[in-house]
């Protein structure tokens, strides 16, 4: 198997800003998972208009996370991701960096339960098999922070080669499918970590 491209890692306190947007995130997840997209297509999915998606990929394209790509039809074109994941480092010990960083975070959270709100309230419109193929799993684990480090590791070498955007032996009946991991520690109401 071909090495996958590695993550863009995002340090730039303005770029974690601009990603903090919730459009933005919406618009570069979204052309992550299914490719190239023009900013119509693009506001259909993520339930926005048309020129107000332009002006985000645009944005998105200072940035150097989308690109313009050929039109096939010669009309409107495309945008592409241009990376295929973004890797936020750890929490920066600089106040206006991490709130920055856990701005990216809290966009990616509020995506990841709209779609998440979405597949349940679509589940008697989806084919059996579907169905049946979707997940909802939560585990309580008990981990050393190496054995977690590992984990989430190999969990990311088996999904990243499905990444939509890469992909180039999908099946025909392949679809776009979200799948996403959080691992943490356990914080009680107590506000104290699980021993």
């Amino acid at each position: 198997m071909a090495e996958l491209p590695p993550r863009k890692r995002i340090e730039d306190v303005e770029l974690l800003r601009a990603l903090a947007h919730p459009l933005r995130s919406a618009l570069l997840n979204h052309l992550t998972a299914v490719g190239p997209r023009t900013a119509s297509e693009c506001a259909e999915a993520v339930g926005s208009t048309a020129s107000n998606c332009s002006w985000h990929l645009r944005q998105l394209a200072q940035y150097g996370l989308v690109e313009r790509v050929d039109a096939e039809d010669g009309r409107e074109r495309p945008w592409r991701a241009r990376q295929v994941g973004l890797e936020l480092g750890d929490l920066a010990e600089d106040p206006a960096h991490r709130a920055a960083q856990l701005g990216v975070v809290g966009a990616t959270l509020t995506h990841e339960q709209e779609l998440t709100q979405r597949y349940l309230d679509s589940l008697d419109d989806l084919d059996p098999p579907w169905r049946a193929a979707a997940g909802l799993s939560t585990y309580a684990l008990r981990v050393t922070p190496a054995e977690l480090t590992r984990l989430t590791e190999a969990i990311d070498a088996l999904v990243r080669p499905y990444i939509g955007a890469i992909r180039s032996d999908a099946p025909a009946d392949a679809r776009s499918v979200h799948v996403g991991l959080r691992a943490f520690p356990r914080i009680e109401h107590s506000g104290k970590a699980e021993e």
